[in-house]
């Protein structure tokens, strides 16, 4: 019955938007759905609809077509919400993040072997989302061999599916980036690649911004359906590529080295001055996606 379908539809919503409420202050979700009273669910939707209608909305996308999942506002280091390195290694002991003043910060350092060495921090086990929005504010670092990320990513089985929504390369030849007066790496453009599964690519795309990305903020995006994901640039539509993406997928932000960018040398600014620094992370899913 129509009536019956109405209903279905509002609870799931307030379920929804409850669970974005907690991701916003400090939890998250994943795996099976947890059970709520109507009245926490009330309460959740009515807190979760002024914060989406206040602040918390897709850049330039319309704010009715979706519902908050995920946000961190970066007001302290949540362990709950995060990992500080990817499954597969051991955190390194040298620190090299923080929050700080509303924002994380990931910064080039060399470790006690005197070695530049990958951070990672991401969701794995702890949020997960398939499809939707997904959106970060951030201004990138400087230096020969950074290589900072924004991407979704799983690794069910043996398949690793990816979603590089912003890779940089200082250190690149033009245009990925250009050497200042004082002989810094500074990227002027960022890259946006989608796996299928390891060294199975589906598509990609180089946005050339034609400015210093590490002078300023910056909203860096991508738009997941079942059949495409489309890429943003500060609300702009850059790129989409038409690929079958069905996995759940995590939030992975990342400070490595190499790649296009190179090795990084004493050329690479160390410390929290020069940091991959975001503002926020954010997630939402789109409504006509979510289950009845």
């Amino acid at each position: 019955m129509k009536g019956d379908n109405t209903m279905r539809t509002n609870k799931y919503l307030l379920r929804a938007a409850l669970l974005g409420s907690l991701a916003v202050f400090g939890f998250s979700a994943c795996g099976e759905e947890p059970a709520f009273s109507q009245q926490t669910l009330l309460a959740a939707a009515k807190l979760s609809k002024s914060k989406q209608t206040a602040v918390r909305t897709p850049y330039g996308q319309d704010a009715a077509e979706f519902v908050l999942t995920f946000a961190d506002e970066f007001d302290h280091f949540n362990p709950q919400v995060w990992n500080d390195h990817i499954w597969y290694e051991k955190p390194n002991p040298t620190k090299n993040y923080t929050v700080e003043k509303g924002t994380l910060k990931i910064w080039p350092q060399r470790d006690a072997s005197g070695k530049f060495f990958n951070r990672t921090i991401d969701t794995d086990g702890k949020f997960e989302q398939r499809y939707g929005f997904f959106e970060i504010e951030a201004k990138l670092p400087r230096g020969k061999g950074t290589w900072p990320a924004f991407w979704l990513f799983a690794h069910p089985d043996k398949r690793r599916p990816e979603i590089d929504v912003m890779e940089a390369y200082a250190g690149g030849e033009d245009p990925w980036g250009y050497t200042d007066a004082d002989g810094v790496s500074r990227p002027t453009s960022y890259g946006a690649t989608v796996w299928l599964d390891e060294g199975v690519e589906a598509g990609k795309y180089q946005h050339q911004a034609k400015k210093d990305l590490s002078a300023s903020f910056h909203k860096y995006a991508v738009k997941w359906e079942p059949d495409r994901q489309t890429f943003y640039f500060d609300g702009k539509k850059l790129h989409t590529v038409e690929a079958k993406m069905t996995d759940q997928m995590y939030i992975m932000l990342d400070l490595w080295f190499g790649s296009s960018s190179g090795d990084p040398d004493d050329s690479t600014p160390q410390g929290k001055a020069n940091s991959f620094e975001i503002n926020y992370v954010r997630a939402w899913q789109m409504k006509r996606f979510m289950r009845e």
